[in-house]
């Protein structure tokens, strides 16, 4: 028999809470801002918004109806599915367990940041500061470097909080504390938005990252790269919302829940640019230098330029600390609302299958992610970083979207997740989630992994050494679906699951 005591969501406010604190991680920071800011500015959010209602509520109400109706994280719901696609549930929350090995050591990067801006440590250099003093970035990939301590220590207290959030379970752990965490950093992202706005020069930036160029929404690219952003800021396709969706209340509202969580996530975003692009206006102004000189992509926004932005800003330097302390703050918060979200998918995929206790499994992953946090927190973390994120975001996450667009659109069937979605929702979905899920999304992410899968073979990765592409890049890839079969072949001894109903009556017509 299925588990009668299985977790549930208190609130749907916790739910919410909770997906959307899934959803907003460190990348809405530095990757939306940006994005907007090569792709036309204001023009961009016409194909962004676009993307929102074709690719991010379709795959969000799929994910919620889904885990929802199987009552079961991506293993469990798979391979209810039928036991030939259960190694799906296991590919998918494969990336968010290699994903915390180095996503882990960003939110420690965070932490430490925090600390700095009590005395503005990275001085007057702040880009000399955090890849020589900070991260001692070494020669390459290969080049182990020096091990950086501090950060280590920011990885012992981030997995910490993972283990003792997590282990407390759904209602218990992480609905409590993204009941605090993410209203927490929307009050702050708020706070430094309107300072950010407030600031001489703000004006400047914002026109960088709002001024339209509406010749650029004529590129496909530029549309692929609207998808793209929609598709990797919401955390599909790697178990979470599924997970997340499993352990609702039978009588939930489906289609509102992934409105809401779609469009807090895209808020977010749209709060970061403003905050991000008034700042480093005003910095470039104060500088006298063009805007480009200060805008630095990536997490160089948010350890270097707005480092050197909080130092120049026009108020008494402990008001310079104060602001320093609430943007890393906001930082490590979403880094660790997201990192939970992360750790809960492979952790329900395995009490799903495996008798284990909440705890040991919970116990088990968090000593294996720190071990491997810790290569990360050496000279060569960058590189190491820098060539894996490449791989799973490129090559995992896209070709698993893909994979379950196809596998629950014609296999599983849009009708099911329709039907579903819409039993105890206010309003009702129709043909947009079969045109969406069955031909649009496909399409758009074929395109995108073919796209990657080209450039790929075209030159290495940034520049790196081939034995690293294939070693830390293709090994990865290639690793995480050879572990999924592996898993998938293994036998399930989870007690209150009946092997002889695996594939539940909820998937019989």
């Amino acid at each position: 028999m299925e588990n009668l005591e299985r977790d549930q969501w208190k609130s749907r406010a916790g739910f919410i809470f909770s997906t959307v604190g899934a959803a907003v991680g460190l990348g809405n920071f530095w990757r939306f801002p940006f994005m907007a800011y090569k792709n036309g500015g204001g023009a961009f959010l016409i194909p962004y918004f676009f993307a929102l209602l074709t690719a991010g509520v379709p795959l969000m109400v799929m994910e919620f109806s889904f885990g929802h109706r199987m009552k079961g994280g991506a293993t469990l719901s798979f391979a209810k599915l039928g036991r030939k696609w259960e190694f799906i549930g296991w590919w998918q929350t494969m990336v968010p367990l290699i994903v915390m090995c180095y996503y882990s050591t960003i939110i420690a990067w965070s932490l430490n940041y925090l600390i700095f801006s009590f005395t503005q440590a990275w001085g007057a250099d702040p880009n000399a500061f955090f890849g020589g003093k900070f991260l001692g970035v070494s020669s390459g990939p290969w080049d182990l470097g020096g091990f950086r301590w501090t950060i280590a220590l920011g990885v012992i207290v981030v997995w910490l909080l993972n283990y003792f959030i997590t282990k407390n379970g759904i209602s218990g752990g992480i609905e409590k504390a993204c009941r605090i965490m993410t209203p927490l950093l929307a009050v702050l992202m708020v706070i430094i938005t309107i300072r950010g706005l407030t600031l001489p020069g703000a004006t400047y930036g914002l026109n960088w990252f709002l001024k339209p160029d509406f010749s650029k929404i004529m590129d496909p690219q530029v549309w692929i790269a609207a998808y793209g952003q929609v598709f990797f800021s919401t955390t599909l396709a790697v178990g979470v919302m599924i997970a997340y969706a499993s352990y609702l209340p039978e009588k939930s509202d489906i289609v509102n829940n992934s409105f809401i969580t779609v469009f807090s996530n895209s808020s977010f975003d749209f709060l970061a640019g403003l905050a991000v692009f008034s700042i480093l206006g005003y910095a470039a102004v104060a500088s006298n230098v063009p805007f480009d000189k200060v805008a630095a992509n990536g997490a160089g926004v948010a350890f270097v330029a707005f480092p050197k932005a909080i130092s120049m800003l026009p108020m008494p330097k402990i008001l310079q600390n104060i602001f320093g302390i609430m943007f890393f703050f906001s930082l490590f918060i979403a880094g660790i609302s997201s990192s939970i979200s992360m750790l809960e998918s492979f952790a329900t995929a395995a009490l799903d299958k495996y008798d284990i206790s909440r705890e040991e499994i919970i116990k088990r992953i968090s000593i294996g992610g720190f071990i491997g946090s810790m290569f990360i927190a050496t000279g060569a973390g960058v590189h190491i970083l820098d060539i894996v994120d490449h791989f799973v975001s490129s090559y995992g996450i896209a070709l698993l979207g893909l994979i379950e667009a196809i596998v629950l659109g014609y296999v599983y069937g849009t009708g099911k997740i329709k039907e579903h979605a819409n039993l105890y929702s206010d309003f009702k979905i129709g043909w947009w989630l079969d045109f969406c899920v069955k031909y649009l999304t496909p399409l758009m992410l074929g395109y995108m992994f073919i796209q990657n899968l080209i450039n790929e073979f075209k030159a290495p990765y940034a520049g790196y050494p081939i034995s690293a592409i294939i070693g830390l890049g293709w090994t990865v890839a290639v690793g995480m679906l050879l572990v999924a079969l592996y898993l998938s072949g293994r036998p399930w001894t989870n007690p209150h699951i009946s092997l002889d109903r695996i594939e539940d009556r909820a998937v019989s017509k």
